[in-house]
């Protein structure tokens, strides 16, 4: 075994005496190691600790006996090994400074030349790393074999995925590790788990935040659960900001506050790219379209482009004004692109304006107690078409940050419209909004600015307590 600087002109001469050996010697072998000059202390130190060894020179020389096993049996520097080559075999290296000099440069450009053809390479299947908080919670053990079955980021993208919660819950999460490396996805490069807040979001393209407060109104105030949220985001926006890769995609999902959850993200995380923090509504969307294929007796999959306006695990707006059924079993048919618009086919006007909106308080509970696989299949879904486009034509509610869009107030996450394509997403401004959807626009809007309020006032007033602690 021989290992040395790439450019030391002693490594250089013993090489080209180790390969003369092996090409005259039926059973001598060479293994070389070339080490790149400025990590040559280093792994010096390492291999001569590992196996208890003395020496400090370049190039460092070993005997192993393949048959026998055991570790290897040092025979030195380059005096060393001429004198063992000359011992055993009679054979010794004549070889002039000058040679060994032009060799050595020659070893050191084509070391670089390996180590960058290497870099290239490791750079073509680097895996995509999602980082998962809170990440004990029943939606990410769901969410786990969505993302590594090739579905939502394609068949050729290996991923990382990193489990992140708290000490209490470390057994949770290596039983979630154990059990997807069992499964043996082709796609799944590594998952590993975390405890350590201080080394999270590392190298992150995606991260999902899945923290969600238990509330108990009859316990405390609902703006001590603001402040709770608040804070958490207080220390993950700043740790992406170092961590994350500068492209991060960030998602919000949950139970509880997953609007405040995405705006409180960007407020603590100036430089995150305000339009790469979303939060999810399809959860909503896909609850509603249910419910109304329930209504209409049809296959959900036929009920498009339903709207959900507003704060998603709070006050919402279901929009039926440009809902659309395809394949609706009635008296006017078409081809599989044939479309009815929704309002048209629903007689009973008195359910549209009465009974839906008092549904929305049953589809509320629904959707709070669906904590694993619809959740984690909104959160898929989304990020599917984040990548790789959603439907042509088809609308999709997502929660992002405002720009004034549809008269809504700058600055906060609110579930509008949007369709995704090329890697992006845009509101569908182009929609035209009734005065009954306005009105519930004002009344959203209106209650998610004062909940914004409300965590930065709390923070506030926590920071001169902090600092005189």
């Amino acid at each position: 075994m021989f290992t040395g600087k790439a450019n030391c002109p002693y490594y250089a001469k013993a090489e080209l005496l180790a390969d003369y050996l092996q090409t005259n010697l039926p059973n001598f072998r060479v293994h070389k190691i070339t080490q790149h000059p400025d990590e040559w202390e280093q792994w010096l130190h390492d291999i001569c600790e590992t196996n208890g060894w003395e020496h400090r020179q370049c190039p460092i020389i070993w005997r192993e006996l393949l048959d026998r096993g055991g570790k290897g049996h040092l025979l030195g520097g380059l005096n060393d090994f001429l004198e063992y080559a000359q011992q055993y075999y009679g054979i010794t290296s004549m070889m002039l400074s000058e040679e060994m000099l032009a060799i050595a440069e020659e070893n050191l450009q084509a070391h670089l030349e390996i180590v960058k053809e290497d870099e290239e390479i490791e750079s073509l299947i680097k895996p995509m790393h999602i980082w998962i908080t809170s990440a004990s919670v029943p939606i990410c053990y769901h969410l786990i074999p969505l993302l590594a079955n090739g579905e939502v980021f394609g068949m050729t993208t290996e991923i990382s995925i990193h489990l992140l919660d708290t000490d209490q819950f470390k057994d949770i999460l290596h039983g979630i590790v154990m059990e997807a490396e069992d499964m043996a996805f082709p796609l799944l490069r590594s998952i590993s788990e975390h405890t350590q807040i201080d080394q999270a979001f590392i190298d992150a393209d995606i991260v999902i935040v899945l923290d969600d407060v238990l509330l108990n109104l009859e316990v405390q105030a609902h703006e001590n659960y603001i402040r709770e949220v608040s804070e958490i985001c207080q220390v993950y926006a700043p740790l992406i900001e170092k961590n994350a890769k500068s492209e991060v995609k960030v998602i919000s999902s949950g139970k509880t506050f997953a609007n405040l959850k995405a705006t409180m993200l960007r407020t603590y995380g100036p430089s995150i790219r305000p339009e790469n923090i979303i939060a999810i509504s399809t959860s909503w969307e896909s609850a509603a379209k249910a419910m109304l294929a329930r209504k209409l007796n049809m296959n959900i999959t036929g009920v498009k482009d339903v709207i959900v306006w507003g704060n998603i695990s709070g006050s919402n707006y279901i929009d039926l004004s440009h809902a659309k059924l395809y394949g609706y079993d009635c008296a006017i048919w078409g081809p599989p692109n044939f479309q009815h618009p929704l309002l048209n086919m629903i007689y009973d006007s008195e359910w549209i304006h009465s009974e839906l909106q008092s549904a929305q308080s049953t589809l509320s509970s629904h959707v709070s107690r669906c904590t694993a696989m619809l959740p984690a299949h909104a959160v898929a879904t989304v990020l599917r078409y984040w990548y790789h486009g959603s439907p042509p034509e088809e609308i999709v509610s997502v929660g992002v940050l405002s720009e004034g869009q549809f008269c809504i107030p700058e600055g906060i996450i609110f579930s509008m419209p949007v369709r995704f394509q090329d890697g992006n997403w845009e509101v569908m401004t182009e929609l035209e909004t009734n005065e009954a959807t306005q009105k519930a626009l004002e009344r959203l809007s209106h209650e998610l600015v004062q909940e914004k309020l409300v965590a930065l006032k709390e923070i506030n007033e926590m920071q001169p307590y902090e600092e005189n602690k």
